[in-house]
């Protein structure tokens, strides 16, 4: 039977490849690690060349290790890191500039020059987005001004735009087709989420030519076939979703209310709002969740740059751990009233603080800290930054009932104790955490036939554990204005050292 789906899921640290069968199971993982850059204060790049190569080596292992050939893959599905920026040759499929991934704050003096120009309104109402460095759109203009020839080859028809999915794709087509999907479309602040195009007011602000862009497609959709020179056989691509959406399809937050949240290298809380688009005032995101047959899901979206990332810093900058595994003991060992906080600001604050200036700090040290008291204040920033998400939803009139969790840190049981905790909420962690993958593996699988309906996929969802409360108001609020004093100080001191 040829009813297995390979998932490619493109991550910021590592790229990986998963084998699903017809009923939502993992077979097989593939996965290979590649360089960060980090050229200046505040910039993040890949090699995308080392993406697709890893990406390339990641599929070709899980098929392996899978045991079955490429002619039992009905379909391949595409899910990626968002944002992340790369412009290439038409001609050659060659990148003219590293990727610029999503964490780069390069463009943040351009994105305040647009603000300065008033233009936050016009944005925010065309594509749901905040005038910020994170999205793609500055990232190509900084390229097009910066990269030798760049604009002039731009203009002349010659370059091609996509985010990872995109430039994955063209090289899985070998430059045959040049198409993304309607979720990644919507994180570039190019694309009207209202009526599901790219806008040309935007693409004139951003001085950007329209034939850069890539064609929008649905999330499921016929995206051309992956050549047989990779895996020996052609196989279909019909399913591309941006990483955050695809943890929500595969958490099954198909209808309005539902929530989820991703702890990966960052955090993000996704609440399915329905076919409306509702506009935040608490500098929350307004996103496509997803489009199937032409008919779209908003979202609301908080973001948090540093989740897993923080972890990453604490084992390999301060070394204070050799596993992310050793945390969660650590944490276990230390004390309910801890006053230590972390706010984890190494490549500004998201949401809904948005500053791009504010760096890391670490506040409330006494004799007494040591390094269980560190690591555990860096869980802990994942906590707190999860409630100032929580707090904003609400204040624009989101109802969570219930947190539906997933990415690495849901498996760290005091995390998501604690998170449970801080929100005074049921936090449901899924029976398989890799729901990122397994969204992905969804959309492709339902456009591809395997999968019948919505209906039939949330019937696959299987709880592992709930975690409760076991805290009272008093408690909670003692803590989180702790964090929030933290993080106010965190922003005050780079005031003043602007000033």
């Amino acid at each position: 039977m040829n009813n297995y789906i390979l998932t490619i899921d493109q991550g910021t640290t590592s790229s990986r490849a998963l084998i699903f069968d017809a009923d939502g199971n993992k077979l097989s993982l593939g996965q290979q690690e590649f360089t960060q850059y980090f050229p200046e204060n505040g910039w993040v790049e890949h090699d995308a060349m080392e993406i697709w190569q890893t990406t390339l080596q990641s599929c070709q292992t899980a098929i392996q290790d899978a045991a079955i050939s490429a002619e039992q893959i009905r379909c391949i599905g595409i899910t990626n890191q968002r944002e992340t920026t790369i412009v290439w040759d038409k001609n050659s499929g060659q990148p003219i500039y590293n990727a610029i991934v999503w964490q780069d704050r390069r463009t943040s003096d351009y994105c305040d020059e647009l603000k300065a120009r008033d233009l936050d309104e016009k944005i925010q109402q065309k594509t749901g987005l905040l005038i910020d460095s994170y999205f793609s759109a500055s990232k190509i203009h900084w390229i097009l001004e910066n990269v030798p020839e760049a604009r002039q080859k731009a203009e002349n028809g010659e370059l091609a735009f996509g985010t990872v999915d995109c430039f994955l794709l063209w090289q899985l087509s070998r430059g045959a087709n040049h198409r993304t999907d309607a979720t990644n479309a919507s994180r570039t602040m190019l694309f009207n989420i209202q009526c599901q195009q790219w806008d040309q007011e935007l693409l004139e602000i951003f001085n950007i030519p329209r034939s850069m862009l890539p064609e929008v497609l649905d999330c499921g959709a016929d995206y051309g076939d992956c050549v047989a020179e990779y895996f020996g056989h052609a196989i279909p691509i019909t399913g591309i979703i941006g990483d955050q959406q695809a943890a929500a399809f595969g958490q099954c937050c198909f209808y309005s209310g539902m929530a989820k949240s991703t702890y990966g290298t960052g955090c993000f809380l996704l609440l399915n709002t329905g076919k409306q688009v509702v506009k935040s005032s608490n500098r929350l995101l307004s996103t496509v969740a997803f489009r199937l047959n032409g008919e779209t899901s908003y979202a609301l979206e908080g973001s948090i740059f540093m989740a897993g990332a923080t972890m990453q810093w604490i084992r390999d900058g301060l070394k204070l751990i050799e596993h992310a595994s050793e945390s969660e003991a650590l944490a276990e060992q230390t004390s309910d009233e801890l006053s230590v906080f972390l706010v984890p600001a190494f490549t500004g604050l998201g949401a809904p603080y948005w500053d791009s200036q504010a760096r890391g700090a670490l506040f409330g040290l006494t004799r007494d800290s040591g390094v269980k008291e560190v690591v555990t204040a860096a869980l802990l920033s994942v906590c707190y930054q999860s409630k100032d998400l929580l707090v904003a939803i609400e204040a624009d009139g989101g109802q969570v009932n219930s947190l539906r969790v997933d990415g690495g840190m849901a498996n760290n049981n005091f995390v998501m104790q604690k998170l449970a905790d801080l929100l005074s909420l049921q936090v449901h962690r899924p029976a398989l955490t890799e729901t990122t993958a397994l969204g992905a593996a969804y959309v492709a699988g339902l456009q591809a036939g395997i999968f019948s309906s919505l209906q039939t996929i949330s019937e696959k969802w299987q709880l592992d554990r709930c975690f409760e409360s076991t805290k009272d108001d008093a408690w909670r609020e003692r803590h989180y204005q702790g964090w929030l004093d933290a993080v106010s100080r965190t922003r005050v001191s780079n005031t003043h050292k602007d000033e």
